[in-house]
């Protein structure tokens, strides 16, 4: 009997726990780290992750739209950030590594703005 209320209560464990690691996927995005320059068209200060939506222009002069995620708003406000550090028509350089599939999307690593500011991001960095 007490090793199935062990057995229970493991699994119970189990499935409350395994979810927290499945949360930040990074292994989604390669190794491969990349610099953009970009015009912003959106960010969204919301929960659970900063969404950041921006426009490039790749070798063919084709704009691409492009998306990136950074942490909690709370996390990026304790840095210095709020829902206007970045608005849209903005010019800025992002560095960070690319998505794996393909998908025009980055784990950004460094935001510098078109005066020569890197964004505070103290808080995604591994």
């Amino acid at each position: 009997m007490k090793i199935i209320i062990f057995l229970t209560t493991g699994l119970a464990a189990l499935a409350i726990w395994a979810p927290t690691l499945a949360h930040h996927g990074f292994a989604a995005y390669s190794n491969e780290r990349i610099t953009v320059q970009a015009t912003m068209t959106e960010l969204r200060f919301v929960n659970p992750h900063v969404q950041l939506y921006f426009d490039i222009t790749n070798t063919d002069g084709e704009i691409e739209h492009w998306q990136a995620e950074l942490t909690a708003p709370n996390k990026l406000a304790r840095g210095g950030w709020t829902k206007n550090t970045l608005r849209p028509q903005d010019q800025i350089q992002i560095s960070g590594q690319i998505a794996r599939n393909g998908g025009h999307s980055i784990r950004i690593r460094e935001i510098i703005t078109a005066n020569g500011e890197s964004l505070p991001l103290w808080e995604i960095l591994d």
